[in-house]
């Protein structure tokens, strides 16, 4: 099968329906449903028409009925970036993602198959796309579904589960007309139904995409149901970024976010953030291969045969908590908590990554690999030291999370970490040598460099464009799209195919997330000396502090990495007595989110 960059236009768009106005090509009108009645014209409105006054189809943001309330996104300009790479299909019409109208109803398979072959879509970083909004433009295809109550069932997994497959039933069921016509199927239909089409030598391939049904997609970029969890393109329920409830709004602003999403990211969204994650990349990739500038990785980077590797996380985030003590307690008047801005995303793109061919070394070859300034990226078995017999912070997690106080520990780390170790205790580290650490084996790769660089400068750019312009939305998703990346590359599972496996990186995950990590060791033992203050808890890349009366601990930079304020709150006389009267690190955590009024904080 042929790669999506081989995808054949049908026709071109702009110039077909151009010539519309003076001959309409009797094949592509829809066929009547009942004898004398007119055929729809789905040419009927062109670029043209379109912009001039006397247009009859108004574009979709021209309603007599605005949106009871409009969130300032909402807002923003409707852009034309994605026409011509998607169409929107809600139960009355069919849109440019502009907004443009081009069709009535598709009400049934067989309009849509003459939608496809009009609309002759090209792939935009990823394949083009056709989105269903709202309930009633799938319903009216028979794409619908009754998995029952989730007061029927005790895990609500088996609900979704049931409801994916229902959904797959009740497309499958639809589509002989499609396949009758030329298409194929990739895969199981669901949310995403894959659409392919020889044509010639070369292969049409559409992406049907039923936003009702995103809850039953698989997949931990996502949560449970319609209701909770980051919905990639769509939006977040929960932080009320979801698309509008009335249909022609949230076609209007899918229609914006897609136009977005081409302009600043220079792809159509994938059906997660991982998979837009991965699609920036992959856009970059080709223009490499293309110039023949800049790295390329080939292959993935899997974990090398190693005994006794991590149970986990290669390199487990910071999660730890501690009792205040009267210090703590003196003079504090507020709960701060401090994060890391976009942290995945500054760390990947300062980091020098390994790729291509990788070598074993054991005993003194891989002492002596270790000891050099900068030593290779990789992957290090290292012992490290019972930490009681250093004079580490008392305050502050122990430097590594496999670390113990009583007993040397034997693991493996990355190179990330094993500077860390390294580095001064003044910075964050351990102020070890590295015969201290007994390193005893390694697997390093001959060749480094900063390969997502760019991937991070592009969305770096993209989020900076969201947060000038209030854009929330495409905020939240922006950071979805890295973090979720970022944690896929472990999984080998979401990268079967030939052309995906090299994002199948868990090494430089490991890597991104030990350098998060030490970065935020390194600030806090910068805030104790500045301000006298310790954290009570650290959660991943961000910090959890008592602090007084105009102590300010976020950092004054817009850069990403850079501490920022999360959240605060004033501290009550009863927050207070709770911090007071906590005994373990369970009432700590309590005592937090009773502050911030959120169960959140006790996980």
């Amino acid at each position: 099968m042929s790669g999506i960059d081989d995808q054949f236009a049908l026709f071109d768009l702009e110039s077909e329906v151009a010539k519309t106005s003076a001959e309409t090509p009797v094949s592509e009108e829809p066929a009547s449903e009942t004898p004398g009645t007119p055929a729809e014209d789905f040419t009927s409105v062109d670029v043209d028409t379109a912009q001039s006054d006397t247009v009859v189809a108004a574009r979709i943001a021209e309603t007599e009925d605005p949106p009871v309330e409009v969130r300032p996104w909402e807002s923003l300009p409707v852009t034309e970036e994605a026409d011509g790479h998607a169409i929107i299909v809600t139960a009355e019409a069919t849109y440019t993602p502009s907004g443009v109208r081009l069709t009535g109803p598709v009400n049934t398979i067989e309009k849509l198959d003459k939608l496809l072959h009009w609309a002759a879509l090209t792939p935009h970083g990823l394949t083009a796309q056709v989105w269903f909004v709202g309930i009633d433009s799938c319903a009216q295809l028979g794409w619908t579904i009754d998995p029952g109550s989730e007061d029927d069932v005790d895990d609500l997994e088996q609900l979704r589960r049931r409801a994916a497959s229902e959904l797959t039933q009740a497309i499958a069921a639809t589509l002989p007309p499609l396949v009758s016509s030329g298409w194929e199927l990739r895969g199981d239909p669901g949310f995403v139904v894959h659409l392919t089409r020889k044509v010639g030598k070369a292969t049409q391939m559409v992406d049907l995409v039923l936003e009702p049904y995103v809850w039953t997609y698989w997949n931990k970029d996502f949560g449970w149901g319609n209701r909770v969890g980051d919905m990639g393109i769509l939006g977040n329920p929960t932080v009320g970024t979801y698309l509008p409830d009335d249909d022609r709004s949230a076609a209007r602003e899918l229609g914006r976010r897609l136009a977005w999403s081409v302009n600043h990211l220079g792809t159509l969204p994938g059906p997660t953030p991982a998979r837009t994650g991965a699609a920036v990349l992959d856009k970059i990739r080709r223009e490499r291969l293309r110039t023949g500038k800049g790295i390329v990785v080939t292959a993935g980077g899997p974990i090398p045969p190693i005994d006794g590797a991590p149970r986990g996380d290669f390199e487990p985030p910071a999660g730890w908590s501690r009792v205040p003590d009267v210090d703590d307690l003196d003079g504090a008047t507020v709960l701060v908590t401090i994060d890391q801005r976009a942290a995945y995303l500054a760390s990947a793109g300062m980091l020098s990554f390994g790729y291509g061919r990788v070598r074993n070394l054991t005993g003194v070859e891989a002492a002596n690999a270790a000891a050099v300034d900068k030593p290779a990226f990789g992957i290090w078995r290292v012992s490290l030291p019972a930490a009681a017999q250093y004079a580490l912070p008392e305050k502050l997690p122990l430097p590594h999370p496999a670390m113990l106080d009583d007993q040397p520990v034997q693991t493996w780390l990355t190179t990330v970490s094993l500077e860390g170790l390294c580095a001064p205790i003044a910075d964050g580290g351990m102020g070890l040598d590295i015969d201290d650490l007994d390193v005893s084996e390694a697997w390093v790769y001959e060749e480094q460099g900063r390969a997502l660089d760019k991937w991070a400068k592009v969305l770096r750019e993209a989020r900076a464009v969201a947060v000038d312009t209030d854009d929330m939305a495409m905020k939240r998703f922006l950071g979805a799209c890295y973090k979720g990346y970022v944690g896929r590359m472990v999984n080998p599972d979401m990268w079967t195919a030939t052309r995906m496996q090299h994002h199948h990186q868990p090494l430089w995950r490991a890597a991104i997330m030990a350098h998060c990590r030490w970065r935020g060791r390194r600030v806090a033992m910068r805030i104790a000396r500045e301000t006298g203050r310790w954290p009570i808890r650290t959660m991943t890349d961000s910090w959890v502090y008592l602090v007084g009366e105009g102590q300010d601990l976020a950092d004054d930079s817009d850069a990403l990495g850079k501490m920022t304020l999360e959240k605060k709150v004033e501290l009550t006389d009863e927050m207070l007595l709770s911090f007071a009267s906590a005994e373990t690190t369970h009432d700590v955590r309590l005592a937090i989110a009773a502050a911030y009024g959120s169960p959140d904080e006790e996980d």
